[in-house]
């Protein structure tokens, strides 16, 4: 449940004023696409590598680098693979609404940069700017992960929250999951996807969220917030019907 403070707060707020920052696995798509891509092209190893990950062993950063090496798949079967992948019901439209109402809407993740700007202009919104894991193809069919927007003292290939403080305005967070957990901690609001970790996190550590199934849900609720007076429900609802 939104707080009475942050609802005060965004209400004080022009929409030019904020930066969304929203994740992708999971988020903008319905599963991890990295997961998927490791399940269908990689060797099985990277679940041995996986489970050191999760055992506390590697840091994120570390497993995905390694992963990444045991991919083994020729770009186009790898491109044709991502143009079979989904986005969540309403993001095209929340994405293309972002841009005509003048939202800064910035796509950021801790997975793999080419499949996202794929898979985005697969949908028709590929302009979106993505800050993202930087894949490089080695070759025929090999490939290794490069971390432009790592720091020191982080243990994801991402920092989150390093993108989250360099930009001006107040953050909005969309996600998901283990890799919004720490933005969500300087984001004025979060939206969380249900039932997941970041949903948990956010009711955990007692920070202001809402939570959504779709981008339905999304945009729905940020009309809510930046338009108090508009007909959000009797819109979403419209939508649904259709």
């Amino acid at each position: 449940m939104i707080t009475r403070k942050t609802t005060v707060f965004m209400a004080d707020q022009r929409p030019e004023d904020w930066r969304i920052l929203c994740d992708f696995d999971g988020t903008i798509t319905p599963f991890d696409v990295t997961d998927v891509l490791l399940q269908r092209f990689a060797h099985p190893s990277w679940e041995d590598v996986e489970a050191q990950w999760l055992g506390g062993k590697i840091t994120a950063r570390e497993c995905m680098e390694r992963q990444v090496r045991l991919l083994d798949v020729p770009l186009h079967l790898l491109d044709a693979f991502l143009d079979t992948i989904p986005v969540v019901d309403g993001f095209v439209d929340f994405a293309q609404g972002c841009a005509s109402q003048g939202v800064s809407l910035t796509v950021v993740s801790d997975g793999l940069d080419y499949a996202i700007r794929r898979i985005l202009s697969r949908h028709g919104v590929g302009a979106l700017p993505v800050i993202a894991n930087r894949l490089r193809c080695l070759g025929a069919s090999k490939y290794r992960l490069e971390f432009p927007y790592s720091i020191a003292g982080c243990a994801s290939g991402v920092c989150k929250c390093a993108v989250a403080k360099a930009m001006d305005g107040e953050i909005l967070l969309v996600g998901d999951g283990h890799s919004d957990c720490c933005v969500a901690g300087v984001s004025a609001l979060v939206l969380a996807r249900q039932g997941k970790k970041l949903q948990r996190h956010c009711a955990t550590e007692g920070y202001p969220h809402l939570i959504f199934t779709d981008f339905y849900d999304v945009a729905a609720r940020l009309d809510e917030i930046m338009y108090p007076h508009a007909p959000a429900a009797a819109a979403l609802a419209e939508v649904r019907a259709a």
